[in-house]
Protein backbone atom coordinates (compact mmCIF):
# COMPACT_ATOMS: atom_id res chain seq x y z
CA UNK A 1 0.00 0.00 0.00
CA UNK A 2 2.89 2.38 0.85
CA UNK A 3 4.40 1.52 -2.73
CA UNK A 4 1.22 2.68 -4.39
CA UNK A 5 0.68 5.75 -2.56
CA UNK A 6 4.13 6.82 -2.80
CA UNK A 7 3.60 6.08 -6.97
CA UNK A 8 0.54 7.92 -7.26
CA UNK A 9 2.11 10.76 -5.35
CA UNK A 10 4.82 10.57 -7.74
CA UNK A 11 2.58 10.36 -10.79
CA UNK A 12 0.57 13.66 -9.21
CA UNK A 13 3.90 15.54 -8.52
CA UNK A 14 5.33 14.84 -12.38
CA UNK A 15 1.97 15.59 -13.40
CA UNK A 16 1.43 19.05 -11.83
CA UNK A 17 4.97 20.21 -12.54
CA UNK A 18 5.07 19.13 -15.90
CA UNK A 19 4.36 22.02 -18.48
CA UNK A 20 3.88 22.16 -22.20
CA UNK A 21 7.29 23.47 -23.75
CA UNK A 22 7.01 26.59 -24.68
CA UNK A 23 6.34 27.48 -28.33
CA UNK A 24 7.99 30.47 -30.19
CA UNK A 25 6.82 32.10 -33.23
CA UNK A 26 7.23 30.01 -36.52
CA UNK A 27 9.19 32.84 -38.34
CA UNK A 28 10.93 36.24 -37.45
CA UNK A 29 11.94 38.46 -40.11
CA UNK A 30 14.99 39.82 -38.17
CA UNK A 31 15.63 42.84 -40.57
CA UNK A 32 11.64 43.91 -39.64
CA UNK A 33 12.41 43.08 -35.99
CA UNK A 34 14.94 45.69 -35.59
CA UNK A 35 14.65 49.25 -34.29
CA UNK A 36 13.29 50.41 -31.49
CA UNK A 37 10.58 48.65 -29.16
CA UNK A 38 8.77 50.12 -25.73
CA UNK A 39 8.28 47.81 -23.13
CA UNK A 40 4.26 48.15 -22.26
CA UNK A 41 4.61 45.30 -19.73
CA UNK A 42 6.92 42.41 -18.01
CA UNK A 43 7.84 40.26 -15.28
CA UNK A 44 8.85 42.60 -13.05
CA UNK A 45 13.17 42.00 -13.09
CA UNK A 46 15.50 42.95 -10.33
CA UNK A 47 17.56 44.61 -13.07
CA UNK A 48 14.84 46.66 -14.01
CA UNK A 49 13.83 47.61 -10.52
CA UNK A 50 13.05 51.18 -10.52
CA UNK A 51 13.15 51.75 -14.34
CA UNK A 52 10.00 53.80 -16.18
CA UNK A 53 10.07 54.40 -19.79
CA UNK A 54 11.63 51.33 -20.46
CA UNK A 55 13.05 50.67 -24.49
CA UNK A 56 15.27 48.55 -26.33
CA UNK A 57 16.83 49.39 -30.16
CA UNK A 58 18.23 46.35 -31.65
CA UNK A 59 20.48 46.72 -35.07
CA UNK A 60 21.46 43.88 -37.58
CA UNK A 61 25.08 43.64 -38.23
CA UNK A 62 27.16 42.73 -41.07
CA UNK A 63 27.62 39.60 -39.23
CA UNK A 64 24.41 38.84 -38.17
CA UNK A 65 24.80 39.24 -34.45
CA UNK A 66 22.11 42.05 -33.29
CA UNK A 67 23.25 45.10 -31.19
CA UNK A 68 21.35 45.70 -28.34
CA UNK A 69 20.47 48.89 -25.81
CA UNK A 70 18.42 48.60 -23.59
CA UNK A 71 17.45 52.15 -21.74
CA UNK A 72 14.98 53.24 -18.71
CA UNK A 73 14.68 56.03 -16.73
CA UNK A 74 15.40 55.09 -12.91
CA UNK A 75 15.62 57.91 -10.21
CA UNK A 76 15.09 60.84 -13.13
CA UNK A 77 18.20 59.27 -14.79
CA UNK A 78 18.54 58.07 -17.90
CA UNK A 79 20.31 53.98 -17.61
CA UNK A 80 21.48 52.07 -20.85
CA UNK A 81 22.77 48.53 -21.04
CA UNK A 82 24.04 47.29 -24.21
CA UNK A 83 24.32 43.67 -25.07
CA UNK A 84 25.21 41.50 -28.63
CA UNK A 85 22.14 39.28 -29.48
CA UNK A 86 22.99 36.31 -31.75
CA UNK A 87 20.31 33.85 -33.78
CA UNK A 88 20.39 30.60 -32.35
CA UNK A 89 17.26 29.03 -34.35
CA UNK A 90 17.94 30.02 -37.98
CA UNK A 91 15.06 28.15 -39.31
CA UNK A 92 12.62 30.30 -37.14
CA UNK A 93 14.89 33.41 -36.45
CA UNK A 94 12.68 33.30 -33.03
CA UNK A 95 15.60 32.13 -30.58
CA UNK A 96 17.86 34.33 -29.90
CA UNK A 97 21.03 34.09 -26.90
CA UNK A 98 21.60 37.85 -25.68
CA UNK A 99 24.63 38.33 -23.67
CA UNK A 100 24.71 41.65 -21.62
CA UNK A 101 28.24 40.69 -19.33
CA UNK A 102 30.63 37.91 -19.97
CA UNK A 103 30.21 34.98 -20.08
CA UNK A 104 26.05 35.18 -18.75
CA UNK A 105 23.85 34.72 -21.63
CA UNK A 106 19.96 34.76 -21.60
CA UNK A 107 17.71 33.35 -24.31
CA UNK A 108 15.26 35.50 -25.63
CA UNK A 109 12.13 33.67 -27.16
CA UNK A 110 10.05 36.11 -29.17
CA UNK A 111 6.85 33.61 -28.44
CA UNK A 112 4.06 36.05 -30.09
CA UNK A 113 4.68 38.90 -33.09
CA UNK A 114 1.99 41.15 -35.26
CA UNK A 115 1.55 40.25 -39.07
CA UNK A 116 2.42 44.18 -39.34
CA UNK A 117 5.78 44.02 -36.38
CA UNK A 118 3.61 46.04 -34.16
CA UNK A 119 4.43 44.21 -30.97
CA UNK A 120 5.92 41.25 -30.05
CA UNK A 121 6.41 38.72 -26.81
CA UNK A 122 9.89 37.67 -25.34
CA UNK A 123 10.25 35.26 -22.90
CA UNK A 124 12.83 32.46 -21.47
CA UNK A 125 11.52 29.06 -21.96
CA UNK A 126 11.61 28.69 -18.22
CA UNK A 127 8.74 31.34 -18.00
CA UNK A 128 10.43 33.37 -15.67
CA UNK A 129 10.76 36.44 -17.96
CA UNK A 130 7.66 37.97 -19.90
CA UNK A 131 7.42 41.08 -21.97
CA UNK A 132 5.17 42.76 -24.07
CA UNK A 133 6.34 45.25 -26.40
CA UNK A 134 5.21 47.46 -28.85
CA UNK A 135 6.76 49.99 -31.26
CA UNK A 136 4.61 52.66 -29.63
CA UNK A 137 4.44 53.96 -26.16
CA UNK A 138 0.96 52.39 -25.72
CA UNK A 139 -0.86 49.44 -26.65
CA UNK A 140 -4.71 49.72 -27.11
CA UNK A 141 -6.25 47.93 -23.66
CA UNK A 142 -8.16 45.74 -25.96
CA UNK A 143 -5.03 44.13 -27.57
CA UNK A 144 -3.16 44.00 -24.35
CA UNK A 145 -5.98 41.91 -22.34
CA UNK A 146 -6.09 39.39 -25.72
CA UNK A 147 -2.07 38.91 -25.56
CA UNK A 148 -2.32 39.01 -21.38
CA UNK A 149 -4.94 35.80 -21.89
CA UNK A 150 -2.63 34.00 -24.98
CA UNK A 151 0.38 34.46 -22.21
CA UNK A 152 -1.93 32.86 -19.88
CA UNK A 153 -3.06 29.99 -21.98
CA UNK A 154 0.86 29.50 -22.58
CA UNK A 155 1.15 28.89 -19.03
CA UNK A 156 2.40 32.09 -17.43
CA UNK A 157 1.48 33.18 -14.00
CA UNK A 158 0.19 36.60 -15.62
CA UNK A 159 -0.96 37.81 -12.05
CA UNK A 160 3.33 38.93 -12.27
CA UNK A 161 2.85 40.78 -15.43
CA UNK A 162 3.13 44.67 -14.57
CA UNK A 163 2.38 47.25 -17.36
CA UNK A 164 5.11 50.15 -17.47
CA UNK A 165 4.90 53.56 -17.61
CA UNK A 166 6.46 55.44 -19.85
CA UNK A 167 5.08 58.92 -19.81
CA UNK A 168 8.81 60.11 -19.29
CA UNK A 169 10.14 63.51 -19.96
CA UNK A 170 13.40 63.30 -21.34
CA UNK A 171 16.22 63.03 -18.98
Amino acid sequence: MKTLVTLLLGIFTYACSAQKTLETVSFVDVKRYMGTWYEVASFPQHFQKGCNCTEANYSLNADNTVDVTNKCIKNGKLKTATAKAKVKDTKTNAKLSVQFAWPFKGKYWIIDLADDYSYAVVSHPNRKYLWILSRTKTMDDKLYARLVERCKAKGFDVSKLRRTFQQCEAA
